[in-house]
């Protein structure tokens, strides 16, 4: 089975710096080790017959990228852009291989070191996104920041759908149309 919240809790005293964000009006954070960069918002081209989360491909220094939606893929409406709407570029490992894929979020606001010691177990009810996609809570000035297992939002399969992108001659043709 996977890695349960206790192990991934485990995980994040190797891991204190998160960069936080902002989506659907709530803080979210990332563990900073995942992130490669932060873009600006650009043109995303569609792809068809994708999951509606996947907003599509963009063009990065000429590789092809995937950028998913996270709230909608966290069931919420999707994300209209703004003159804050960012990108994070993350890298997620999946066994022997790195993929690496865009997440579309409404601000980017810092990063953080939060203590293990202020990082609460995920709630078993209540949060507007999936269990099983939170790690823990981060207790930040009185707030709170609910911390991702971004490797389970963008779980294995969602990830092997992403690849088959790259490897298909949808993707060749994105390729093109984007260059």
């Amino acid at each position: 089975m996977g890695q349960t919240h206790q192990d991934a809790a485990a995980n994040l005293s190797a891991t204190q710096q998160f960069l936080t964000f902002s989506l659907s009006g709530e803080m979210f954070g990332v563990g900073i080790l995942t992130v490669k960069e932060i873009i600006e918002y650009g043109e995303v081209t569609e792809i068809p017959m994708v999951p509606a989360f996947i907003c599509g491909v963009i063009n990065l220094r000429g590789a092809v990228v995937p950028v998913i939606d996270l709230a909608a893929r966290f069931g919420n409406t999707p994300t209209i852009p703004s003159r804050r709407t960012c990108i994070i570029i993350l890298e997620i490992r999946h066994e022997d291989s790195t993929q690496t894929l865009g997440v579309l979020v409404d601000s980017v606001s810092a990063v953080l070191d939060i203590p293990t010691s202020e990082i609460e177990p995920p709630p078993a009810f209540g949060a507007r996104i999936r269990a099983d996609f939170i790690v823990g809570m981060g207790k930040v000035d009185g707030h709170f920041v609910i911390l991702l297992d971004i490797e389970r939002v963008l779980s294995v399969d969602e990830i092997a759908t992403l690849a088959s992108l790259g490897e298909s001659d949808t993707s060749e043709a994105v390729s093109a149309s984007l260059n």
